[in-house]
C-alpha cells in the first residue's frame, strides 16, 4: 500500500509517475518578530529588496518563457502589476513602520487583508484571482528567507511541486522534463491548471498536505482524473496506475485526432460546439481543439490582470485579434462581468453585505456606463476584422436589456460619426442566469438575438447555493429537477420565435448532463478548448430519440437523487468506455 494517499481538485487530466521536487518553497513558518525603532527603515529596506528582486524575475522569466508557455506572457504580467502594486507591498511597509512588523509577517498580513477583500466577490473565478497575490507574496517570503531551491534529479522525469506555481516558476526548467504539477493552493480555475494543460500533463491542485507527506524524492503517482496523488505507491499499485495511464493516453490521442469531424449525432442532429476562452493566445489553439467558434469571451481577464482600466484602443487591438483568430467562425464577447469597482485601485469598493446579490455584471455596466460604452465600441470595431457577436450578462429584465441595446445604440452612431468601420448588423444576445431571466424568457427572446444560458450562476441562483461553501456544496445539482425545467422553458421559449440557444458553463462539459442538454434540442455548447474533442466524441455516439426519451424521463422525476440515478446508468450504458476518462459535478452527489 501507498504510504500516503493525498487528495485535491483535478484540473488537467491524466495519470503521471515520477520523482517528487519542490519549486519555491515557501517558508515552513513565517516568523512573527518586532523589529526595534532603529531597524524599522532597515526592515522596509529588506522588504522593498526582496520586492524589487522578484520584479525582476518575473521580467526575466517573461523574456524566457519556454515555447509551449509562450501564450502565457499576460499571467506573468499580471504578477508583475501585483508585485508593483501598493495594496500589497505598500501595505506591508506601513505595517512595518506603523506596528514594527517584520519584513514577512508584514506581507502576511498585507496579503490576510487583500483575501477579505477578494473573497466578498462573488465570481469564484475572480476569487481564485487571490491565489496569484499569495503566489506573488510567498515567493517574496521566500526571497526574504533567501531558500535553497529544490531541483528535479539530473536526467530524470520530476513532479513539480509547489505551494503555488506561476509561468514563471517554470522558465528556468525544460517542460520535457515535467511529467505532472501538484500545488497546495489553488482552484478549478487557477492559472497552474491553465499551465498544465498547455502542457498537456496531469495537475492537481488544493491538495491537503502535500508540503508535510512528501519529501524531494518520493515516487509519487498524479491521479489527474481523481485528483488523488500516491505517496510511494505499492507495486501493484503503480502497475495498476501505469495501465490506465496508457489506456489514457490512447483514448486521447483517438478522440483528439478525430477533432476535426463535426459534432453529428448518429441521427443527423449537428450542435455547435464552441470553446471558452479568456485572451486572444488562447483563441488561436481553438482551431487545433476542434472548436467551431468561440461562445465565450471572458472580457474581464483585460481588466482584473491591471491597475488601471484598459482604453479603447488596447481592447480593440485584443479583441480584433481574437476575432481575426477564428474567422470565418463566430466569437462571442460576454461584456464586463464583475463588480470592477473592487477591482481598480483608483475607484473606492463598495460596501456590500451580499455582493451575489450587488453591484456586478451589467448592473455595474449601467451604473458606469463609460466603462461599458469603451468597451463596446472595443467590441464593435473588432467586428471589422471577423465574424462578432454580444452579450449582456446578469440580465434580470426588459428594462435592463433595453438600457444596454440603447448604450450600445449611441456606441454605434459615435463610431459612425467618427467614420470608423464596424459590421452594423453584430448579434446582441444575453446571459440566462437568474430566475427572473428564465420566467420572462419568452419576452427577452422577442428582443435579444440569441440566448446563452451560464449555468454557474442559474443553478447558484435558483437553489441558492454557493459551490465554495462546502456546508452546502453537495446541493450544487446541475439535474435538480427544476434546474431541469428551467433550462427546457428557456430553450422553448428562444426556439419559438427563431432564435439560438447556447449552454456554456460546466453542464455543458458534462458527459452526464449531456443527454439532457441534447434531448432539449439545444443549439451550441460551449466548453473549455481542452473539452472540445471529448464531448464532439460523445455527440457523434449519441441518439436524438434516446435523449428525448430520457429528458421526458427526468422532467417527471421528483428528486435530483432520482435523476442523477437514472442518467449515470443511461451515460454507464451508452459509453462504457469512455467515462472512466471524465470526472463529473454528479460524482459529488456519490
Amino acid at each position: 500500500m501507498a504510504r500516503a494517499i493525498l487528495h485535491g481538485i483535478p484540473v488537467a487530466s491524466g495519470i503521471a509517475v515520477g520523482k517528487a521536487f519542490f519549486l519555491n518553497h515557501r517558508p515552513v513558518a513565517i516568523p512573527h518578530t518586532l523589529v526595534r525603532l532603529d531597524q524599522v527603515e532597515e526592515e522596509a529596506a529588506r522588504l522593498e529588496k526582496a520586492i524589487t528582486a522578484v520584479a525582476e524575475e518575473f521580467a526575466t522569466a517573461r523574456a524566457a518563457l519556454p515555447q509551449p508557455l509562450q501564450g502565457q506572457t499576460d499571467l506573468i504580467d499580471s504578477h508583475l502589476l501585483i508585485c508593483r502594486d501598493p495594496k500589497l507591498g505598500g501595505e506591508a511597509l506601513r505595517r512595518i513602520r506603523e506596528h514594527r512588523m517584520n519584513a514577512e509577517w508584514a506581507m502576511e498580513e498585507s496579503v490576510a487583508g487583500l483575501a477579505e477583500t477578494f473573497n466578498r466577490i462573488d465570481s469564484p473565478y475572480i476569487r481564485d484571482r487571490i491565489q496569484d497575490v499569495r503566489v506573488v507574496a510567498d515567493r517574496i517570503c521566500g526571497r526574504l528567507a533567501a531558500p535553497v531551491a529544490e531541483t528535479a534529479a539530473q536526467g530524470g522525469k520530476g513532479i513539480l511541486l509547489a505551494h503555488d506555481l506561476t509561468p514563471a516558476d517554470t522558465f528556468s526548467l525544460s517542460p520535457q522534463s515535467l511529467v505532472a504539477f501538484a500545488t497546495t493552493q489553488g482552484g478549478k480555475t487557477s492559472h497552474t491548471g491553465i499551465l498544465a494543460r498547455n502542457l498537456q500533463i496531469p495537475a492537481v491542485v488544493g491538495v491537503s498536505g502535500l508540503e508535510e507527506d512528501i519529501r524531494a524524492g518520493d515516487l509519487l503517482v498524479v491521479d489527474g482524473l481523481r485528483g488523488r496523488i500516491l505517496v510511494g505507491p505499492s507495486e501493484t499499485e503503480l502497475a495498476a496506475y501505469l495501465e490506465i495511464g496508457e489506456q489514457f493516453a490512447a483514448y486521447q490521442k483517438r478522440v483528439r485526432a478525430a477533432a476535426a469531424l463535426p459534432a453529428e449525432t448518429e441521427d443527423g442532429r449537428r450542435i455547435a460546439v464552441l470553446a471558452n476562452i479568456e485572451n486572444a493566445a488562447e483563441a488561436e489553439h481553438v482551431r487545433a481543439a476542434g472548436g467551431e467558434g468561440v461562445g465565450l469571451v471572458r472580457t474581464e481577464f483585460g481588466y482584473i490582470t491591471r491597475k488601471t482600466l484598459p482604453d479603447e484602443e488596447e481592447l480593440y487591438r485584443e479583441y480584433a485579434r481574437i476575432a481575426a483568430a477564428l474567422a470565418p467562425h463566430r466569437v462571442t464577447f460576454r461584456t464586463l462581468d464583475v463588480g470592477a469597482d473592487k477591482l481598480f485601485s483608483e475607484r473606492k469598493n463598495l460596501d456590500e453585505p451580499n455582493p451575489a446579490l450587488g453591484m456586478r455584471a451589467i448592473r455595474y455596466c449601467l451604473r458606469h456606463q463609460d466603462i461599458f460604452r469603451t468597451q463596446l465600441k472595443a467590441i464593435l470595431r473588432a467586428s471589422a476584422h471577423g465574424n462578432v457577436a454580444l452579450m449582456f450578462p446578469l440580465i434580470s429584465g426588459l428594462e435592463e436589456l433595453r438600457q444596454a441595446k440603447s448604450i450600445l445604440n449611441e456606441a454605434r452612431q459615435e463610431l459612425d460619426a467618427a467614420h470608423i468601420f464596424f459590421d452594423p448588423h453584430v448579434p446582441v444576445g444575453i446571459m440566462i442566469e437568474l430566475p427572473s431571466a428564465v420566467m420572462i424568457a419568452d419576452a427577452l427572446a422577442r428582443e435579444a438575438d440569441f440566448f446563452s444560458i451560464g449555468t454557474n450562476d442559474l443553478i447558484q441562483y435558483f437553489l441558492g447555493v454557493d459551490r465554495g461553501n462546502r456546508h452546502v456544496a453537495h446541493m450544487h445539482q446541475p439535474l435538480h429537477p427544476a434546474v431541469i425545467r428551467a433550462i427546457k422553458y428557456v430553450v422553448d421559449m428562444a426556439h419559438k420565435v427563431g432564435i439560438a440557444v447556447c449552454v456554456c458553463g460546466e453542464m455543458a462539459a458534462d458527459p452526464h448532463c449531456l443527454p439532457v442538454l441534447l434531448g432539449m434540442a439545444v443549439d451550441e455548447l460551449s466548453v473549455s478548448p481542452q473539452s472540445i474533442a471529448p464531448i464532439k466524441h460523445l455527440i457523434r455516439r449519441s441518439h436524438v430519440e434516446e435523449n428525448r426519451n430520457l429528458l421526458h424521463h427526468a422532467l417527471s422525476a421528483g428528486t435530483y437523487r432520482s435523476i442523477n440515478a437514472m442518467i449515470r446508468h443511461a451515460v454507464y450504458s451508452r459509453f462504457p468506455e469512455d467515462m472512466s476518462f471524465f470526472i463529473s459535478s454528479l460524482d459529488a452527489d456519490g
